[in-house]
C-alpha cells in the first residue's frame, strides 16, 4: 500500500507542473542548488609590485655642517645651527635693500603695485633734446585774442570762426587753432554782430532759498524764477521768448542766505568783465549783523584778512549804525563778506547786494527780472 502511494504521488508532480506556466522562468532556489555544483567565486589576491618599482621613502636632507677655524688645535665638527624666518623688520629692511617696497593706493581700487626703484647714486636723468625752434607754433590762437580784445568770449569766437564771420587783416579765417600775431586787424562780420545783438542779459531780484547756480538738494535754482509772470516790462525791451533762457547763465554768485542783484547773460563779454580772472568790477552790499567787533575790526574788514592762505583784495568797508555795514568789494569768494565778518567777531544775519559796475537793483521787486537796458552797461 505504501509503494503504491508513493508511486501516485510521484506521478502527479508532473502534472502540477504542468498547472504552473511559469515553470520554465522560475530559477531554482539557490538553497537546493548542491554545494558541488555551485560557481566557485575567484579569489582576488592583492600582488605587490616589484622591488625595482617600489618607491623609496624620501631621505632626510642631511644636517649641514660647517668647519670650524682651527685655533691652535683641531676641534670636532660642529652642526649649524637652524636658519630663522626674518621678522617683520628683517622683511621691511630685505625689501628696502632689494629696491622694492609694496605701495597701497586707494585711488587705485586698493589694488598694490611695486614702487619703482630708486635712482642710483651718481647717475645723472636723462636729459631731453632740445625742441626745434621751426616745431613751435608762431603766434597767438586767434579765439584767445577775440577774447582779451572784448570782441566776444572764446566759445563764441571758435563758433564763428567755424561759421566764416572772422576775418583778419582782410582774409578770411574759417579754421580753429588758427595763430595770428598779436597786433594783427580783426573784423567780424554783420551776421555775427547780429547774431552778438540776439544774446540777452537779465537782472533779477533774487529772494532768500534760491541757489545762484547749480541745484542743490531742497533748493531751486534761481533761474527758475525767469518767466513772462514774474518779467517787469519796460519801453524798448524784446518779447520774451522761452529759447532766451538757452544758454542763459550766471555771472557772479549769491549766496542761498543773501538776496539782491543777480545777473544771468548770454554774452560771454559780460561775463568776463564781472567774473573773469582779472576782472575789476565793483560789488556794492548793504549787511545786517550782530555781535561785538574786536578792536581795529574794521581795519581788518578794509585790509589785512586772508581766506584759504591767501590775502583778500582790500575792500571799502564803512560802519552805517551799531547793526549795520557797508560794503563795496571787487572781488567774489565763495560766502566772503559771511567769513570776514565772522574773523572780526561778528555774525552776518542779513546780506543784501545792491549794485554791480554801474547797474543798480533800485526798486525791482523781489523775485522779479527785467532785461539789462541798451543805455545800460557794468
Amino acid at each position: 500500500m505504501s509503494d503504491s502511494g508513493n508511486d501516485k504521488k510521484g506521478k502527479q508532480a508532473p502534472a502540477a507542473a504542468a498547472d504552473d506556466p511559469w515553470a520554465k522562468w522560475r530559477q531554482p532556489d539557490a538553497t537546493l542548488v548542491p554545494a558541488a555544483e555551485a560557481r566557485p567565486q575567484p579569489v582576488r589576491r592583492e600582488t605587490k609590485p616589484p622591488a625595482a618599482e617600489r618607491q623609496a621613502p624620501p631621505a632626510t636632507p642631511a644636517e649641514p655642517v660647517v668647519r670650524e677655524r682651527p685655533s691652535g688645535t683641531l676641534s670636532p665638527l660642529k652642526k649649524a645651527a637652524p636658519a630663522k624666518k626674518p621678522g617683520k623688520q628683517g622683511a621691511a629692511k630685505a625689501a628696502a635693500a632689494n629696491g622694492i617696497q609694496r605701495i597701497h593706493e586707494q585711488s587705485r581700487g586698493g589694488k598694490m603695485r611695486d614702487a619703482k626703484p630708486p635712482r642710483p647714486e651718481g647717475v645723472a636723468p636723462v636729459a631731453m633734446p632740445p625742441r626745434d625752434p621751426a616745431d613751435v607754433p608762431s603766434g597767438v590762437r586767434l579765439s584767445k585774442v577775440m577774447s582779451e580784445r572784448g570782441l566776444c568770449s572764446r566759445r563764441e569766437a571758435d563758433l564763428w570762426i567755424e561759421r566764416g564771420w572772422v576775418l583778419v587783416n582782410g582774409e578770411r579765417i574759417s579754421e580753429l587753432g588758427s595763430r595770428i600775431e598779436p597786433d594783427a586787424e580783426i573784423v567780424i562780420s554783420k551776421e555775427a554782430e547780429k547774431d552778438q545783438a540776439k544774446q540777452v542779459t537779465i537782472l533779477l531780484n533774487k529772494p532768500v532759498g534760491y541757489v545762484s547756480g547749480q541745484p542743490e538738494a531742497d533748493c531751486k535754482p534761481a533761474v527758475t524764477l525767469i518767466s513772462a509772470e514774474t518779467w517787469v516790462r519796460q519801453s524798448g525791451d524784446p518779447e520774451f521768448k522761452p529759447w532766451m533762457l538757452r544758454g542763459l547763465a550766471p555771472a557772479g554768485r549769491l549766496d542761498i542766505d543773501s538776496t539782491g542783484l543777480l545777473v544771468f547773460t548770454q554774452d560771454g563779454r559780460i561775463a568776463k568783465k564781472l567774473i573773469g580772472e582779472d576782472s575789476q568790477t565793483e560789488k556794492e552790499y548793504l549787511v545786517r549783523v550782530s555781535g561785538q567787533m574786536i578792536p581795529n575790526g574794521l581795519e581788518l574788514l578794509r585790509h589785512g584778512l586772508e581766506l584759504e592762505g591767501k590775502p583778500l583784495k582790500p575792500a571799502w568797508v564803512k560802519q552805517l549804525n551799531e547793526d549795520q555795514l557797508h560794503f563795496i568789494l571787487k572781488e567774489g569768494k565763495k560766502r566772503q563778506i559771511r567769513r570776514m565778518c565772522e574773523m572780526v567777531g561778528l555774525r552776518v544775519i542779513g546780506l543784501k547786494r545792491v549794485r554791480i559796475g554801474k547797474v543798480r537793483l533800485g526798486d525791482l521787486a523781489l523775485g522779479h527780472w527785467r532785461f539789462l537796458r541798451p543805455d545800460e552797461a557794468f
